[in-house]
């Protein structure tokens, strides 16, 4: 079994969630040991929100969750690379595809991830 070092980052390691089929990079957070184990526990992804100081289903309220496919860990036990299949179509609390929906190209900033929800209709 793989564990992370929770000891190393203050009992915080970054999550990196990454569509499984397609490898793209859908967003960024944080695990502490709770969501760990709850994640391993029910096979979909909790992280630990920093600014609400809780435990944290993804999903949970939009109903876009993230099933877990693979974890994999890096070679210092201090980062997860969660390979997952995002139900609902949006991993983003903005209601894009991805947390990482804008990019700067050739000196120009637009989106290239496209928005899937509104979230004043979802998060009311």
């Amino acid at each position: 079994m793989i564990r992370p070092d929770f000891k190393k980052m203050d009992g915080l390691v970054p999550a990196i969630a990454q569509d499984a089929a397609t490898g793209e990079v859908l967003m960024m957070a944080y695990m502490n040991e709770q969501a760990w184990d709850k994640t391993l526990e029910t096979g979909e992804v909790h992280y630990w929100s920093r600014s609400r100081q809780e435990l944290w289903h993804k999903g949970g309220t939009s109903g876009h969750t993230q099933a877990v496919k693979s974890i994999r860990i890096d070679c210092d036990d201090d980062t997860v690379v969660l390979l997952i299949e995002q139900k609902g179509g949006a991993a983003c609390h903005k209601g894009y595809r991805s947390c990482f929906y804008r990019e700067l190209k050739d000196g120009e900033v637009r989106e290239c991830s496209p928005l899937v929800f509104d979230p004043k209709e979802v998060y009311k």
